[in-house]
């Protein structure tokens, strides 16, 4: 066991060989124009500006304009894979996505502790007319749905399907997890057919799980109940945007008896993926690892 955790902590601190030459080509979640949606918001492009902040010391892609969503899937070596496999989902407030920081870095991750990891492009910005998170959970909903349908042809567990989420992205996490016992758009094929619901899910200060005036109230899009699945969240007391969700949605996982485990770390502020620093809650990785273990979702 001692072996395993250093191991785990090393992949924390040391830089993921990459896998291939070439990344993974997207897969398209939907055969024609996403549900609703109109178009005209631009190219997508990388919005990242020379004076915006580093993270961990080097800067980070910030993916706006997102009108075609997509996941990119991510394996594990062959002598490493478990089968077990999570949707990443990027935060960036619904308005871009930290690609690479919170999502393709998370995907090299979880490759290294034998699971594959989706990343999920899901649409931003918000689109008006409509709540911040309704594009993106029909698009988490949809990618689950397809993952799953697909299970044996990608060489996974169809019971070992996780979603893990940052920020806004924990927020839709959440919503895909308290969500999946109804399409939020017009079901089109067999994947829609298929159930949508995460075995386990992984918040990294989520945002968003509580009324804003509110601050120990479940936002009315979160309803928590006994089927919802076992949760491992992480935050900081000093996180701008309010520790109380990790608080509140923890408990209410508590009220309806689904397992969770929280860790609730003194400083560290929010956005910082998982690129090391001198704050302890940049070791979340191997604390989300060990839990993942102890569930036994990662044995081959």
């Amino acid at each position: 066991m001692k072996t395993l955790l250093a191991a785990l902590t090393l992949t924390v601190l040391l830089p993921v060989a990459a896998r291939c030459a070439e990344p993974p080509e997207p897969i398209r979640l939907w055969p024609n124009e996403a549900p609703g949606e109109k178009g005209g918001i631009g190219a997508e492009v990388d919005t990242t500006k020379p004076t915006d902040g580093l993270v961990g010391g080097k800067r980070l892609m910030r993916l706006g304009n997102v009108a075609q969503p997509a996941m990119t899937i991510f394996s594990p070596p062959k002598d490493k894979d478990t089968g077990a496999a999570v949707v990443i989902c990027p935060g960036g407030a619904y308005n871009i996505l930290a690609w690479d920081l919170e999502g393709t870095e998370v995907a090299d991750w979880l490759n290294s502790i034998g699971v594959t990891g989706i990343v999920l492009k899901y649409r931003v910005p918000r689109r008006a007319g409509l709540e911040k998170h309704t594009a993106p959970l029909q698009d988490a909903q949809r990618a689950l749905g397809l993952v799953r349908s697909r299970a044996k042809e990608l060489g996974l567990d169809p019971q070992r399907l996780g979603v893990l989420g940052f920020s806004a992205g924990g927020h839709l996490a959440a919503a895909v997890s308290t969500g999946f016992d109804t399409r939020t758009y017009e079901p089109l094929d067999d994947a829609d057919k298929t159930s949508c619901r995460p075995d386990f899910t992984i918040l990294i200060y989520p945002a968003y799980l509580t009324l804003k005036d509110g601050g120990d109230t479940l936002a009315p899009e979160i309803k928590v109940t006994a089927q919802t699945p076992p949760a491992f969240i992480a935050m900081t007391q000093d996180d701008p945007v309010h520790v109380e969700s990790a608080y509140v949605y923890s408990l209410a996982l508590k009220t309806a008896k689904v397992p969770c485990e929280l860790h609730l770390y003194p400083d560290g502020g929010h956005g910082y993926g998982l690129r090391p620093s001198a704050h302890a809650v940049t070791t979340w990785p191997a604390r989300a690892a060990e839990w993942m273990e102890k569930r036994g979702l990662l044995k081959k």
